[in-house]
């Protein structure tokens, strides 16, 4: 093995786990997953059935992934943060063809206790605060906190509020990036 889980981890048939990847205590990896390099998944995570985790992917204690759901590189996973795969459960009425897809895009994070409604998408580099409950697709940069969640403003790659001048430039605090804000889309100035 290439990678490391924690003797009490339960790693199912048929997945992919990348190089350096860290599995602990009593985290379950359903069949079918695939998981980047260099990723850390916490304890008492469930990573359920054809589940894919991009590089770097940090996953905290207590967080519950369904399938449908893809992370790209570099997301944050905060602690008991939960996402749903079904709009419309119910104990006695099977839905597994109906399941929903939600995509993290590269470098968003999500705060603890947040829950991610299924069939919509987080934007790269989004930040979802703690406990938030999104309903809708969120776009990148933005910062969104609350239930329902609601966009508060943007937030830099390297996780700093934005403030834009008049012209809709900012430049984040400490990488001293530079971005702009442009009919509701954030981009960042590649110097």
């Amino acid at each position: 093995m290439n990678y490391f889980a924690h003797e009490t981890a339960i790693i199912d048939d048929d997945c992919v786990i990348g190089k350096g990847t860290k599995i602990w205590h009593f985290s379950h990896v359903m069949p079918n997953c695939t998981i980047g390099d260099k990723c850390n998944i916490g304890q008492n995570v469930v990573i359920s059935s054809e589940v894919v985790l991009g590089k770097n992917v940090k996953v905290q204690n207590n967080v519950s992934i369904y399938t449908g759901v893809i992370c790209e590189d570099d997301v944050f996973l905060g602690p008991s943060m939960v996402f749903t795969n079904v709009t419309n459960p119910r104990s006695a009425v099977i839905r597994k063809n109906e399941y929903a897809k939600t995509t993290v895009k590269k470098g968003a994070t999500i705060g603890a206790n947040a829950t991610i409604v299924c069939g919509h998408d987080i934007g790269e580099f989004a930040f979802i605060g703690a406990g938030a409950v999104v309903t809708k697709t969120i776009p990148a940069y933005a910062l969104v906190v609350g239930n329902p969640a609601r966009q508060l403003g943007w937030m830099s790659e390297h996780g700093h509020r934005l403030e834009f001048d008049a012209n809709g430039t900012a430049f984040c605090p400490e990488s001293k990036e530079e971005y702009r804000l442009e009919n509701k889309t954030v981009t960042k100035i590649n110097k």
